[in-house]
């Protein structure tokens, strides 16, 4: 009967031994972590206040992903026997310059994929890659500050493919007007004498126009978070027909080092591009602007990210 005494004092020992050990650590956890969130909080008011002097502000992120696969036999599919890959990578990248009573804010996106499907039974099908996602866009804005946040502005914007079609269609657009940054990282441009210049082969669907042009781009890095959204948009004076809208938005979260996970997507309408579409592509002559289906345009990518 003592030995049991013995046994049991001693295991309630060990247990509350182990508990005042285990509320220990979850208290020194705690701590931790606080003092963590601090560190984090004094470093990203020093990157804000670096970030507010003046000077040349560069830098980039993007996104690669990619996947292969193969298939043996496998008859629940159409293609019971195939092979298969797809790649593709976006790259956002900024050079800005801020001075007391100027800016200059220039950036690029780039995103390019392709896909690959062998179908191991048809030796006359088509096995190479093929280009899916082909966006090209950059854009250069000068500010002259008559107030804190409001400047007179001038814009230049292009936009096209580069892997196929390039500058068929090309989008340039020119324009002056306001530039409103009500808070840091946003930037408002409202710019209502625009001419949007349009380069085609096929000049009986496309057609260059003035209008407004209206851009939004927020940009902002929060300790391992990357994000920047961009809406640009051109509404023509001459046809609605001729206005068009694209909105890309990129994320990213850093995990090791430069190395994180990366999303993007993106967003366009176009009624000039949809009518080509249907016309040179579906072979609908019988389209016109009064009938064209103008479905909205999207792409996204996931995959890795990589912070320059």
């Amino acid at each position: 009967m003592k030995k049991i005494i013995t046994i049991l004092l001693c295991l309630l020992g060990t247990s509350v031994f182990y508990g005042q050990t285990e509320e220990e650590l979850k208290a020194s956890l705690a701590e931790k972590k606080d003092s963590i969130s601090a560190i984090q909080g004094r470093a990203d008011a020093i990157k804000k206040q670096i970030d507010a002097l003046p000077g040349w502000k560069v830098g980039a992120f993007g996104t690669i992903g990619g996947s292969i696969s193969n298939f043996s036999n496998w008859y629940a599919q159409g293609i019971p026997n195939n092979s298969s890959g797809n790649i593709g990578f976006t790259v956002n990248a900024y050079a800005n310059l801020k001075e007391e009573k100027f800016f200059w804010r220039n950036a690029a996106n780039i995103n390019l994929s392709w896909v690959k499907l062998d179908d191991e039974d048809d030796p006359n099908d088509d096995d190479g890659f093929r280009e899916t996602v082909d966006v090209f866009n950059i854009t250069s804005l000068y500010g002259y500050k008559v107030t804190k946040s409001l400047a007179a502005s001038a814009l230049g914007e292009y936009r096209t493919t580069i892997l196929s079609n390039f500058n068929d269609p090309g989008y340039l657009d020119l324009g002056i007007g306001a530039t409103w940054t009500p808070i840091d990282n946003l930037v408002v441009v409202i710019h209502p004498l625009n001419y949007n210049f349009v380069f085609s082969s096929e000049d009986t669907i496309f057609e260059s126009s003035a209008g407004a042009k209206i851009v939004a781009d927020y940009t902002r890095e929060i300790g391992a978070i990357n994000f920047k959204t961009n809406l640009s948009m051109f509404q023509s004076y001459e046809d609605s027909n001729l206005s068009n809208l694209t909105w890309i938005n990129s994320f990213s979260y850093t995990l090791w080092k430069m190395i994180g996970v990366g999303f993007d997507f993106g967003l366009r309408s176009n009624k000039q591009e949809a009518l080509n579409y249907a016309i040179n592509t579906l072979g609908d002559t019988g389209a016109t602007f009064d009938n064209v289906d103008n479905d909205l345009q999207t792409y996204w990518t996931l995959g890795l990210s990589y912070k320059f």
